[in-house]
């Protein structure tokens, strides 16, 4: 995928330099001298990246962040200015910038910040798609949640989502963010991923010294999501030390950086998920009832894949026309068998187990048509059905026309080497030429098929 960037400052100079700076490193490049122009650009084509510069003839670059989050959301903005300070930056930031870069700038330090906007906005622009994805469906519980999130969204009471992995937890967090009226930045941390002390330091962020490794300050994750939502994934599995300090954040709207004495106060919404059961947690004394309570004003409990009927295929078909389209192939359509063992399956793994298995469909499959056999899940059937062959009156003609079928699957499960087939059916490879050639049957054609 090319990353599309869009250089917006006055001074053309600049403006060739980094377009030519930028093909060389392979990013495709658009400039313009006004924010006016900008503002047209962004909202007649997708931008991964905008390079912005603060002082413009037609107004203000800082300000102008907000018309590209409005416009553009899933754009990622690097501010330049000569004319930079600290309170500048930190405005920039707050209002959603990526970096800010005082010029002259070295052009190391330039190409390293856009290869980190980069890999920022194709994350952005995937999770966009997941939102797409995700909700694809029709069945009732889909249906509910759907129409729930948006007026959730607008509170800033906390949320925690409930289900097995791989229905979409994360997914529906970041869609109730972007429903959200919050002008900060999503921010995610796994509880499960790290341990205790991990967790803290990557929650509420340390100063330099604070511990062995700490060789400067860092912001924790609780300071970046300030007027955003944080996401608290795998909530379940947080140690219980970790949770008291958690609780105490949430009541209080403030906390100190590990090593660190100056109280920070921050405005964050908090959304958690879990696929545990909460309250067995709870009973079992794995979890803080005072915390349980603080987190769950609102609860969104997403069904198992198995459980939401039909969206089975309609998502199916989704996966297979996108991997489709991305890897170039014609494996468009489903047939009425494979949609069969679709709905039959139990997909433990739910839709993060049926996307896998669609992008390796169309990646194997040569067929224009999915088959069972192309699936690789449930019990296949071995033949075609050959109840047709009661309609034929001659048992001569019934014997041959078995027979020519019989062989061509054959072919097909010993990926057509003839001295295989041969062997398994037990007859001599020369007479398995004669009846192949007798029959008519033509291998390409079975192989494209």
């Amino acid at each position: 995928m090319s990353v599309k960037v869009l250089v917006v400052d006055d001074e053309e100079s600049i403006r060739v330099s980094l377009e030519e700076i930028l093909r060389e490193e392979g990013y495709k490049v658009s400039s313009v001298g006004t924010l006016g122009e900008a503002k047209s650009r962004l909202s007649e084509e997708f931008f991964h990246i905008v390079v912005l510069d603060v002082w413009m003839p037609d107004g203000d670059g800082i300000e102008f962040i907000d018309t590209v989050k409005e416009v553009s959301p899933d754009t990622v903005v690097v501010v330049i200015t000569g004319h930079g300070n600290v309170d500048m930056a930190v405005k920039a930031v707050r209002k959603g910038a990526f970096d800010f870069i005082e010029k002259p700038f070295s052009m190391d330090r330039f190409l390293i910040t856009i290869r980190h906007a980069s890999s920022e906005a194709t994350v952005r622009r995937s999770i966009q798609e997941g939102f797409d994805v995700e909700f694809i469906g029709e069945s009732e519980p889909i249906r509910k949640i759907k129409s729930i999130i948006p007026k959730i969204a607008k509170s800033k009471a906390p949320v925690l989502i409930l289900g097995e992995s791989g229905t979409g937890k994360e997914l529906v967090a970041r869609l109730i963010h972007k429903h959200s009226l919050r002008r900060g930045q999503f921010v995610d941390i796994n509880c499960a991923s790290l341990p205790g002390e991990l967790v803290e330091a990557e929650l509420f962020g340390y100063e330099k010294g604070a511990f062995t490794g700490a060789v400067g300050r860092k912001k924790g994750k609780f300071e970046l999501a300030d007027d955003g939502t944080l996401f608290l994934d795998e909530i379940g599995d947080m140690e219980p030390k970790s949770q008291a300090k958690l609780l105490r954040v949430i009541e209080t709207g403030s906390f100190t950086r590990l090593g660190g004495t100056q109280r920070i106060e921050v405005d964050v919404r908090i959304v958690s998920a879990s696929n545990k059961d909460i309250q067995k947690e709870m009973e079992k004394g794995n979890f803080r009832e005072d915390l349980y309570y603080r987190i769950s004003v609102f609860t969104l409990e997403l069904p198992p894949l198995r459980e939401r009927g039909e969206d089975v295929i309609l998502l199916a078909e989704y996966f297979l026309e996108k991997f489709s389209k991305e890897y170039k192939k014609d494996c468009k359509v489903l047939s009425d068998d494979a949609k069969e063992v679709l709905l039959n399956h139990d997909w433990k793994g739910n839709v993060r187990e049926l996307r896998n298995l669609m992008e390796r469909v169309v990646i194997l499959c040569d067929s224009d048509v999915i088959k069972p056999e192309h699936l690789g899940i449930g019990k296949v059937k071995a033949y075609k059905d050959y109840s047709y062959l009661f309609s034929i009156e001659s048992l001569k003609e019934a014997k041959r026309e078995f027979e020519k079928n019989f062989i061509e699957e054959k072919l097909k499960e010993c990926n057509y080497d003839m001295k295989e087939v041969a062997s398994k059916i037990g007859i001599d490879l020369s007479n398995l030429y004669r009846k192949v050639k007798l029959y008519g049957i033509n291998i390409k054609n079975l192989q494209g098929s």
